[in-house]
């Protein structure tokens, strides 16, 4: 049997090339046969991990939740003021990378398969939490400074969230009116009317 750092690493790698995968080509065409091949490994090891096509599928989506709170968890811990904090926070959901894109491109389906999926509703119910907590606490922040008015926290990070989101959503599907630039502005208008 493998040593338990063999294992972890196996287990992330497969991981990683399930969200290659279902970014490139979705979930409803993945195929366990797909992973294995872009981990450089055998159907045999990817069940080994894990049971069959959809027990993978939600670990990968675990997985790219947590990476990328583990990408931006630089920014919401530097000693940068709020505004700062929240100006990256936006900066890094930008679909302007490989890696930024295939994240976003993860989550929509996502979404798409939690419409039928209560496990997946929990993970998306779980993600949001998270995000409204760590969000709404950078602005609570800038609020007690001073440097973004007053209102609900909670309020105003689920308007952050939800426009990113959006926005992201009209860029990858290839608008002509939303670009990568389009939504950073529209994004930075949001956080100037956040400022005292």
């Amino acid at each position: 049997m493998p040593r338990p750092s063999v294992e972890a690493e196996r287990r992330a790698q497969i991981l990683r090339a399930t969200c290659e995968v279902l970014a490139e080509v979705g979930l409803r065409a993945l195929r366990v046969s797909d992973v294995a091949e872009r981990a450089g490994t055998s159907n045999g090891t990817v069940h080994y991990y894990f049971a069959n096509k959809r027990e993978v599928v939600h670990a990968a989506f675990d997985d790219n939740f947590t990476r990328s709170i583990e990408r931006r968890r630089p920014i919401f811990d530097s000693g940068e003021d709020p505004k700062a904090r929240l100006r990256a926070f936006v900066r890094s959901y930008l679909p302007d990378s490989p890696e930024t894109v295939q994240a976003w491109r993860v989550w929509m389906e996502l979404w798409s398969e939690a419409l039928r999926e209560p496990e997946l509703q929990d993970l998306n119910e779980r993600v949001y939490g998270e995000w409204r907590r760590i969000v709404a606490a950078v602005i609570r922040d800038g609020q007690a400074q001073g440097m973004l008015h007053a209102g609900d926290a909670v309020e105003l990070a689920n308007q952050l969230i939800g426009m990113i989101d959006g926005l992201a959503i009209q860029v990858l599907v290839g608008s002509r009116s939303m670009t990568v630039a389009r939504m950073s502005e529209v994004c930075d208008a949001f956080l100037r009317d956040l400022e005292s």
